[in-house]
């Protein structure tokens, strides 16, 4: 089997895919929980609070440094094409109006995809443990 790079439009519609059914298993089964336990939360409930809260912030941040890495990496691969086009003009410009506008649709879509990673990852992972927890 080859090994294909994924594109990024492909990897952002996997991640949203992912949410689009983890997210709602995650939501239905921490409001039930709550719901059952709401005058006196056990220790358990109140540990899924914190934990619900503390991870999205850290989810918040991993996705914000994760835009800012894959930004960087475009402006330098832009950086790059760019002085290699002045160095080297015979290897073809990569600066017409058509490779520019793919190439910031593929920027774009890279930076979402990046940043969508550590919300769909903390999602889909909660979606397994709170399934596995409710099966018991």
């Amino acid at each position: 089997m080859s090994s294909r790079r994924r594109r990024p439009v492909g990897r952002l519609a996997a991640q949203a895919a992912d949410l689009s059914i983890a997210v709602p298993r995650v939501v239905a089964h921490r409001v039930a929980r709550l719901s059952q336990s709401w005058p006196t939360p056990t220790a358990g409930d109140r540990r899924e609070l914190h934990l619900m809260g503390a991870e999205k912030v850290a989810a918040f941040w991993e996705s914000w440094n994760a835009m800012f890495v894959e930004g960087a990496r475009a402006n330098q691969r832009l950086w790059f094409a760019w002085m290699r086009s002045l160095w080297m003009p015979w290897t073809g410009s990569p600066f017409s109006p058509g490779a520019a506008s793919a190439r910031l649709q593929r920027t774009t879509f890279g930076i979402l995809a990046s940043g969508l990673a550590p919300v769909r990852r903390r999602a889909v992972g909660n979606a397994k443990r709170l399934g596995r927890a409710k099966r018991r």
